[in-house]
């Protein structure tokens, strides 16, 4: 941005409401100056909320400005400077988890943890088929199965029509889960984004229970987690 610089340089942090076309949208203004994206575009923001959010991280900011403290306006930016261009390229391969989805892929063995994918993973394939209307099937091992055509083109549509937050949103949501499914979940409200997350990390969990934690990778995980709960809020915001 071209007011990202490395220290805090202005007094007042306010929401301003914009015109856009047709639409009302949101801007933050730093002592009046509209935020900008790191490519210079214009930060529009579609609900007042999500503006409230990010206005609230840049007032945070008290003397070096750190952008890890900002997953709103990063979300934001990465709507408008990414999403928006290339809308379609990144609905497509977000779609592309579904025909690899995590909780088709289940272990041949121990049959404790057999059991648990299927307790855990079953009941959310069955609910995408009711809501979704798409049917995802179980597969074992690690070998790639295709899955049904017709599935995979409804989660495409309804990829397809997130529009350029939702889908800045979504992406997190799968891409840290390793499934479409579970992202769907989140966004149409069936799971709250730590029980989505705790079922994404299944494997991990009983892998834990059996050899103990490693405290970096313990660390890596809670920072995925911190993500993904931070993306499910953004996705709420932006409607």
């Amino acid at each position: 941005m071209a007011e990202w610089a490395a220290k805090r340089f202005w007094k007042e942090t306010k929401v301003t409401e914009v015109q856009e076309g047709p639409q009302t949208g949101f801007e933050v203004h730093l002592d009046g100056r509209p935020v900008r994206t790191p490519a210079k575009s214009p930060l529009i923001l579609p609900t007042k909320a999500l503006a409230e959010m990010v206005a609230s991280e840049w007032e945070a900011q008290v003397d070096v400005i750190d952008p890890n403290t900002m997953p709103a306006t990063r979300g934001a930016n990465a709507a408008i400077d990414k999403v928006m261009i290339q809308h379609g390229e990144v609905a497509d391969m977000l779609a592309e988890y579904g025909d690899s989805d995590l909780l088709c892929y289940r272990a041949e063995h121990p049959q404790e943890l057999v059991l648990r994918q299927n307790e855990h993973w079953d009941p959310v394939l069955d609910w995408a088929e009711t809501a979704l209307g798409a049917r995802l099937e179980p597969r074992t091992g690690i070998l790639h199965a295709p899955q049904s055509e017709d599935a995979l083109s409804v989660l495409r549509q309804k990829t397809h029509d997130f529009t350029a937050f939702e889908l800045a949103a979504f992406h997190d949501l799968v891409t840290l889960s390793g499934s479409l499914i579970l992202g769907f979940a989140v966004t149409e409200e069936h799971l709250d984004p730590d029980t989505a997350w705790i079922l994404s990390r299944v494997d991990e969990t009983y892998q834990i229970e059996q050899w103990g934690e490693d405290e970096e990778a313990a660390e890596a995980a809670e920072i995925k987690r911190q993500s993904f709960v931070q993306a499910a809020r953004f996705y709420r915001v932006v409607n």
